[in-house]
């Protein structure tokens, strides 16, 4: 088995290089690699999940440093984080419902009542409490025995309860890191199946004869138009080339490929053409808590010219998509600067460049930002994995995905 260590490093300088291309690749990866860490990870016997937290919050501090802009990394960290506390708490619930917790009645015999472990009100509540804190449910259910009145017959019967209590600690062990790596197991084919499950709602949304209007090249866009098209609707795509990439020329050539009616228009002529448009379906690079998008550049302007025109302005993405921060978060990075070269050759304006004389300026300045933001008020409908959803829904995705104690993954340096 591969060390984790030296999987951590690789994958780390990985994002720090821009090596890994789309938000789906990412997401995959760090889910496959919080697997690993979560496989290889020793455990104790009390505050279990506390150390397989501790353990993958430590990884996933590293890899959202190596490339902040990257929201999926963040995002599918939060995932696996309250994966472990929904499957700790799913224990704990199993655990307290196993002792026999309910309230005896006036007909039950003494010698019955006094056979049975019960437990006190107060160890019930601190139950309760420690679900997901110190002190753990093994604390818990160590010391119930003990304030049960249950006899003791011999010390050959307690070496074997000391027996029992050991294997019953490495059981639960065991079943903690089982239940978390199957839930992570489920979380990876999500992500791999997102595009899919994403396709199979698009004959709900696009009818016969519309004209669709799109940007950039976006896999789970074009997986989206080419499954109306595989149930027979006839309709025509926009495509709008997405400079300085031009991305939208790799999109329209696979669209007509596959049979799709495609239409390429430059990015400045979108207002002018946005009246003829039924619809506007775009991918996304991250969606916010309040519903807004952070997307390739150019999709705010397209947005600005749908509203203006009362298009409808839907956005397709997964569920590793959504992000639990707002954008003025200070740990949300929105923007990134790519290569001058996607915009100019350096030749051509190499003679207006004055490298002698030394003043550590230059009048040529080139910004290539890689993303815009789009409002949630410009934005009519999300189609994500789960369903069609409003803006203003998107707080109830997250309360479903993420902890709120898993919100700030940095942590706070020791005073």
């Amino acid at each position: 088995m591969p060390d984790v260590h030296a999987l951590v490093n690789e994958f780390v300088i990985k994002l720090r290089k821009r090596k890994i291309e789309g938000s789906k690749a990412t997401a995959k990866q760090t889910a496959e690699l919080l697997r690993s860490v979560i496989s290889q990870q020793r455990i104790p016997h009390i505050n279990q999940a506390e150390a397989l937290i501790d353990a993958v919050r430590g990884v996933g501090e590293q890899m959202i440093a190596a490339n902040p802009v990257e929201l999926a990394v963040g995002n599918i960290l939060r995932r696996v984080l309250h994966i472990i506390r929904e499957e700790d708490l799913a224990l704990a619930t199993a655990a307290i419902g196993g002792l026999n917790l309910s309230a005896e009645s006036d007909d039950d015999d003494d010698v019955d009542r006094d056979d049975r472990p019960v437990l006190s009100a107060a160890a019930v509540a601190a139950a309760a409490r420690s679900t997901l804190r110190p002190p753990s449910l093994q604390t818990l259910l160590e010391d119930a025995p003990n304030s049960a009145a249950v006899p003791r017959t011999s010390s050959s019967g307690g070496d074997s309860e000391g027996k029992s209590k050991s294997a019953d600690k490495t059981s639960r062990s065991w079943k903690l890191k089982h239940n978390v790596i199957e839930a992570v197991n489920e979380l990876i084919q999500d992500i791999a199946t997102c595009h899919e499950q994403i396709a199979e709602q698009a004959v709900e949304h696009i009818h016969q004869n519309e004209v669709i209007l799109t940007l950039g090249n976006s896999r789970t866009v074009m997986e989206f138009l080419c499954a109306a098209k595989e149930k027979k609707r006839s309709f025509r795509v926009c495509v709008a080339e997405g400079a300085p990439r031009y991305q939208g020329h790799v999109l329209a050539k696979e669209l007509v490929s596959r049979g799709l009616q495609t239409t390429v228009i430059t990015d400045s002529a979108v207002f002018a053409m946005i009246s003829r448009m039924n619809m506007v379906v775009v991918g996304a690079h991250a969606v916010m808590a309040n519903g807004g998008v952070i997307a390739p550049v150019g999709l705010n302007m397209v947005a600005l010219a749908a509203k203006r025109h009362a298009v409808p302005f839907v956005v397709l993405a997964g569920i590793h998509k959504l992000c639990p921060l707002y954008p003025h978060n200070p740990e949300v990075l929105l923007n990134e600067l790519k290569s001058p070269s996607d915009l100019l050759d350096f030749g051509e304006f190499s003679d207006c460049m004055d490298f002698g004389s030394g003043a550590g300026s230059h009048p040529l300045h080139v910004v290539n930002p890689a993303f815009d933001y789009v409002p949630p008020k410009l934005v009519n409908l999300f189609i994500t994995d789960t369903g069609g959803h409003n803006p203003s829904y998107m707080y109830r995705l997250i309360t479903d995905y993420y902890s709120a104690d898993d919100l700030v993954l940095q942590r706070k340096p020791a005073s």
